[in-house]
C-alpha cells in the first residue's frame, strides 16, 4: 500500500497503541482537517490528543473521500502514540498505525523506550526491501514516531511562537524509514479559525532521508529537492504544546494540502487515573 506509506512519511497520519495513564486534569485538543491535493478534496482527518506538563496521548484518524476514496477502495488511516515530555522533547513510549485499502490492511506496531526502538511489528510484512539503504540499529536510536514529532513542546510556555520552537531536527522513524525533518522559522501570522484565533508559527521544512529508502525512486528524490514543504504550529492554550493546524507538502501529483477546518479546546478534559 505506497500511499499508507507515503502519507506516514510526510505527515505521520496514522493507528492505536499502548499506554499508561494521564494524571486526572489535562488540556484535550480535537482538532478536523480537510485533506487538499491540487486544491481538490482528497480526505478528510481528525487529530485528537490530551495533554499536561509531563505526558500526551495522542490519535489521528483520516480517510479519502470522494471519488478518490470510491476508485481506491475507501482507503483509511489511523494512528496512535502515548509518552512523556522530557524538558522541551516529546518521548514516545510506542507507536501503533493502521491502513486499509479495500479489504487489505496492513498494521505497524513499533515498541520505543528512552528514544529507542525495541520492538517492530509490521503485519503483513513489506516485501519491496530490494534496493534500499539499510536499517542497522544506529539508525533506530534516539527517534521520535511520526505522530509524536507533529507536535512540539514550547522551551518557554510564555512564549510559544518564538522562534527556537521551529529551528530544530526531527528524527522520525516509522518503521521501516528513517528520515529527519529539518524545521527552520519563517515568520509568525495571525489565523483566524472556528476554535482558534491567534498567532501561529510557520515553519519551513526539509525531508532528509537516512535509511530504509530507495535513493533510485522519483519520489524520493522529488522530496529531498522539496523546498516549499510548510508546516504551521498553533499553540494549544493551557499547554506547552503546539499542534499542526496546516501542513503543505509538494508531490509529484501536485501539493498536499492538510488544514484544519474546525480547533475545538478542552481545557477540562480529564482521565480516570485507573484507565
Amino acid at each position: 500500500m505506497p500511499l499508507i506509506r507515503r502519507l506516514s512519511a510526510r505527515a505521520g497520519v496514522l493507528a492505536a497503541l499502548i499506554g499508561f495513564a494521564l494524571p486526572a486534569a489535562a488540556a484535550g485538543l480535537k482538532v478536523d482537517y480537510r485533506i487538499l491535493l491540487g486544491g481538490l478534496q482528497l480526505g478528510t482527518a481528525t487529530f485528537s490528543g490530551t495533554f499536561d506538563d509531563s505526558r500526551y496521548d495522542m490519535r489521528v484518524n483520516g480517510q479519502l473521500t470522494g471519488l478518490v476514496g470510491m476508485f481506491s477502495g475507501g482507503s483509511q488511516g489511523a494512528a496512535s502514540t502515548r509518552g512523556q515530555v522530557s524538558g522541551a522533547r516529546l518521548v514516545s513510549s510506542g507507536f501503533s498505525a493502521t491502513g486499509r485499502a479495500g479489504s487489505k490492511e496492513r498494521t505497524v506496531q513499533l515498541g520505543i523506550a528512552g528514544g529507542n526502538v525495541t520492538a517492530i511489528e509490521i503485519n503483513p510484512p513489506f516485501e519491496d526491501t530490494e534496493y534500499r539503504v539499510p536499517l542497522v540499529e544506529a539508525s533506530k536510536r534516539g527517534i521520535i514516531d511520526p505522530l509524536s514529532g507533529m507536535v512540539a513542546v514550547a522551551a518557554n510556555p510564555a512564549r510559544p511562537t518564538e522562534a527556537a520552537n521551529c529551528n530544530r531536527t526531527v528524527p522520525v522513524f516509522d518503521g521501516t524509514q528513517r528520515f529527519d525533518v529539518v524545521l527552520s522559522f519563517v515568520e509568525t501570522r495571525v489565523v483566524r479559525k472556528p476554535g482558534f484565533t491567534g498567532s501561529v508559527l510557520v515553519c519551513s521544512a526539509r525531508y532528509i532521508p537516512v535509511a530504509g529508502h530507495k535513493p533510485s525512486r522519483a519520489s524520493v528524490k522529488f522530496m529531498q529537492e522539496a523546498r516549499d514543504i510548510s508546516v504551521w504550529l498553533a499553540p494549544v492554550e493551557g499547554t506547552r504544546f503546539l499542534a499542526p493546524i496546516r501542513i503543505s507538502v509538494p508531490t509529484l501529483l501536485g501539493t498536499t494540502v492538510v488544514e484544519a477546518d474546525n480547533w475545538s479546546l478542552d481545557p477540562g478534559n480529564r482521565r480516570a487515573s485507573a484507565q
